[in-house]
């Protein structure tokens, strides 16, 4: 692997500070990045709004978010984003207040959601219409941010009445008293939640950087998911992300999870993108026409999985 040295390629990468993006910051304390010549820079922003933004502008170079905003850029803005990788299906729940009891008692409520045109909002829309809640008929939309902003509106104001959750901050609202009615993909079926995505043009441009990137990030994921380390994880997510020790931990198992945590390949699901379109679609209210693979470019992925995944070599007769 490439060592660290004084021409590393810098590299700044957004996500969001849920237990998530704990295969960064763990790849960051442990030289995982540095090992393959990255200088790497994690920075959050409050919304994925400022997300798409500043991947457009160039602030960041690779954002790791919810798959539906690259569509959002490409259909919606005309920008030439491509998904590089997947993650995971959204470790997200339905989390309404203690009173609610059905998801037809969010009739006249609140929906707290982060941005009101992209990923987990259209989940929320879904799931209610599902039961004919109809939004800003039935309900009403309030945009507040990023998860630990959403579960501090639902813990302010009991009027705020649901919105979509995931760890560390599901597990937070049940402590909380806050009630789930549901893991999303039990109410609507696979999803393409987690994923890194690029700037065409940069990642054409920068081809072996984004290759590197993807590299290290498998071996984070694989030190992640080893239950050995289960413990320096926890450490981790209660210092960078100042969780209490049982949230951290919770956290951590449910990262491991198989079908609900991680990809262990950072692969896409393509049932659960598909999925993701036809759902953006019957928001909308347009045809669900949309090839899967016109919004991917899983080369990047192909090239790090025979880096990270190679076969070791045969010993050398005679040594030992």
């Amino acid at each position: 692997m490439k060592g660290m040295h004084p021409d590393s390629d810098r590299l700044t990468v957004n996500c969001n500070p849920t237990a998530k993006s704990l295969p960064i910051r763990a790849g960051l304390s442990r030289g995982l990045f540095k090992a393959r010549g990255i200088d790497l820079v994690l920075i959050s922003t409050a919304d994925s709004r400022a997300q798409r933004d500043g991947l457009a502008r160039g602030d960041f170079q690779i954002v790791h978010v919810a798959a539906d905003n690259a569509v959002f850029m490409r259909d919606v803005e005309c920008l030439d984003v491509v998904v590089i990788m997947g993650g995971d299906s959204g470790m997200n729940e339905l989390f309404v207040q203690p009173h609610i009891r059905t998801i037809e008692d969010l009739r006249g409520g609140r929906l707290i959601v982060d941005a009101p045109d992209t990923a987990f909002a259209l989940q929320a829309y879904r799931i209610l219409g599902d039961r004919a809640l109809q939004r800003d008929r039935d309900y009403t939309v309030v945009v507040v941010g990023r998860g630990e902003f959403r579960l501090e509106a639902m813990k302010k104001d009991k009027a705020n009445s649901a919105s979509i959750l995931n760890p560390p901050y599901s597990l937070a609202a049940r402590r909380m008293g806050l009630r789930s009615l549901g893991d999303t993909t039990a109410l609507i079926g696979p999803y393409q939640a987690g994923s890194a995505f690029v700037m065409r043009s940069w990642a054409e441009a920068h081809r072996d950087v984004v290759v590197r990137y993807v590299a290290a990030y498998l071996e984070c994921l694989d030190w992640v998911l080893a239950p050995s380390n289960h413990d320096l994880c926890v450490g981790i997510l209660e210092e960078e992300l100042l969780l209490p020790h049982d949230i951290a931990s919770e956290s951590a198992e449910l990262l491991r999870q198989p079908g609900f945590g991680l990809d262990p390949d950072a692969a896409i699901d393509l049932a659960g993108f598909r999925n993701t379109l036809a759902l953006r679609a019957t928001v909308e209210g347009v045809p669900d026409t949309a090839d899967p693979q016109s919004y991917l470019d899983l080369s990047y992925h192909a090239a790090a999985m025979r880096l990270v995944r190679a076969p070791r070599p045969a010993p050398t007769a005679g040594v030992q």
